[in-house]
């Protein structure tokens, strides 16, 4: 089993530090205010025992932590890092089943996060949104989704792509994200509190995933290990970045595996770096003597 190793993410807020796992963790969002609220999460209860941790939420593939002011995350980060991925590859559970199936409603947080690409900006909650991704490019493309067809419905966003537990939005050129980042966030945090619908469960919904799961069952043996490569190595960086990498199609005289970018990775400017330094070394590696390049078809 491949041992857990975590990645330290700054956030729009200087006390939060995010630390974002390889893997998924657990299914849900677990927020702990204190040390009494964390009975039933082990791990939570040790960092509550850091004199300087204010608040844990543990969620899919990260672990956020709140800090108090009377010290800098530069002189702790570290120590907190090491401390939460040696529990996890002891390994430790972090949240006990019955606390789960009792767990209270917790208040919604939402915070902005920066991606590489300057035009996108990540809104990540502490809840659960969707069970897969969907990106929507126009408004009529949103039809399915009242939260991206409300989002859309302001001026300066041009596309919205929703992921598990975050919602990235790419804004026009014309407005600078200081001048809209409040307003975003606000409006995302009540949305979800409200309970809204963030996709409708529809029949189009079910067919795109029965579509997904009939393609991978007939693909040929270098594209299932295309895609399980995508999915271990590459799709938990590309996710903590806001976006999203696909497989579409691998063709085996040319050796050329195309994919889909989207969210944050769609039309940044370091997805080519990423796509050939990062994405088709690994394949070439790999996979050797079967890959040419990899090739994004939407950038």
């Amino acid at each position: 089993m491949e041992e857990i190793s975590l990645k330290i993410e700054k956030t729009t807020t200087n006390t939060i530090l995010k630390f974002t796992a390889n893997t998924v963790l657990i299914s849900g969002s677990y927020q702990f205010n204190n040390i009494d609220e964390a009975k039933n999460s082990p791990l939570a209860q040790q960092l509550f025992h850091l004199p300087f941790v204010k608040r844990v939420l543990i969620s899919a593939n990260f672990i956020a932590v709140e800090r108090f002011d009377t010290i800098e995350w530069s002189d702790v980060q570290e120590e907190v890092k090491q401390q939460i991925e040696i529990y996890l590859n002891n390994p430790g559970v972090l949240v006990f089943e019955e606390e789960k199936q009792s767990q209270q409603k917790i208040p919604v947080e939402v915070y902005a996060e920066s991606t590489p690409n300057p035009s996108v900006l990540k809104f990540v909650a502490n809840k659960k949104l969707v069970a897969t991704d969907f990106e929507f490019k126009t408004i009529e493309a949103a039809k399915n989704s009242p939260l991206a067809t409300e989002l859309f419905n302001f001026e300066y966003v041009k596309e919205v792509f929703i992921s598990e537990n975050y919602v990235s939005i790419t804004k026009v050129d014309t407005i600078n994200w200081d001048e809209i980042t409040i307003e975003v966030r606000s409006f995302i945090k009540q949305y979800i509190a409200d309970a809204k619908t963030i996709v409708s469960t529809n029949n189009q919904q079910k067919q795109q995933t029965q579509t997904i799961e009939e393609v991978t069952t007939n693909l040929d043996a270098v594209s299932k290990q295309i895609i399980n490569l995508l999915e271990q190595y590459v799709k938990p960086a590309v996710a903590a970045d806001g976006g999203n990498i696909a497989f579409q199609s691998y063709d085996a005289e040319t050796q050329t595996v195309h994919v889909i970018l989207q969210g944050a990775c769609s039309g940044c400017p370091s997805s080519t770096v990423t796509l050939k330094n990062g994405i088709e070394n690994m394949l070439k590696q790999l996979i050797p003597g079967k890959i040419n390049q990899v090739v994004a078809v939407n950038f």
